[in-house]
């Protein structure tokens, strides 16, 4: 329940940080030469002055233009940028999180959590602003990240390779539970893996050892669809706080060597 006090403290943080971005622009607007602040004041005079459908054009056209260079900033915390990429690596995932890639996920971590939430999507400058005003804010962005890069993994595993990712986990049946089960029914209802003739064990070879080829789109699809955000979120804490809560061994999930038998113990 939102109390009066807590409605309050977040018109008080807003109005803070539009404080700090109208003193900047004002800084900064003083730099300019007397031609690009007429510029400037004509665009600003043309907000005020249009019709509502113009002024919401060219506020469409700012917001994107001043995220995108807010970006920037984000990607300026390079310790924590070089530590996703060096955990993605350990899982011999090749993800370079150039200014675009973060772009679209930053995008993609307003939208999922706002569905999660089942409420309407924050303003993706305002997102962007929350993002570099709370230190929590990105290490949650971070976070999802990892996690999400982790998740679009095995959801290109085959169930066979699932089979061997989880017998290598302390915590099997959670890893199940939590990963495997709702990874493998998105593969079903969405026609990914096909089972057929489950009770003949060839027919059970020919759809459990096959790996899927998702495309990249249809992958952040199945993400957003099959998990919460805070699951995505959770998983890429866990990596980051303990490299060992994820055991991996590619050699031996990805081996081409087929089993003597299949256990099947997943959905």
């Amino acid at each position: 329940m939102i109390t009066k006090n807590s409605n309050s403290l977040e018109a008080a943080q807003g109005i803070g940080v539009l404080a700090k971005i109208t003193l900047a622009v004002k800084k900064w607007a003083n730099t300019l030469p007397s031609d690009q602040r007429k510029h400037i004041m004509s665009l600003c005079y043309l907000m005020c002055a249009t019709s509502p459908e113009i002024q919401a054009e060219l506020t469409d056209f700012l917001d994107d233009y001043v995220a995108d260079s807010l970006v920037e900033q984000i990607l300026q915390d390079r310790i924590r940028l070089q530590l996703v990429t060096k955990y993605l690596q350990e899982f011999c995932i090749e993800k370079e999180l150039t200014p675009l890639v973060l772009n679209s996920y930053i995008e993609q971590f307003c939208i999922h959590s706002a569905q999660t939430l089942q409420k309407k999507p924050e303003l993706y400058l305002e997102f962007v602003l929350r993002l570099i005003h709370s230190a929590e804010e990105r290490h949650d962005l971070f976070n999802y990240i990892l996690g999400c890069e982790v998740i679009k993994m095995m959801f290109q595993m085959s169930w066979l390779q699932h089979e061997r990712l989880y017998q290598l986990q302390k915590n099997q049946e959670g890893f199940i539970r939590t990963y495997i089960k709702p990874i493998q029914h998105a593969h079903r209802i969405n026609g990914i893996v096909v089972p057929k003739n489950e009770n003949l064990f060839f027919a059970k070879r020919d759809y459990y050892i096959k790996q899927p080829n998702i495309p990249e789109k249809k992958l952040v699809e199945l993400v957003v669809s099959t998990f919460a955000h805070r699951i995505v979120i959770n998983l890429g804490f866990s990596i980051s706080c303990n490299l060992d809560f994820l055991a991996f061994d590619y050699e031996y999930i990805y081996s081409n060597e087929e089993p003597d038998c299949i256990f099947y113990a997943t959905v």
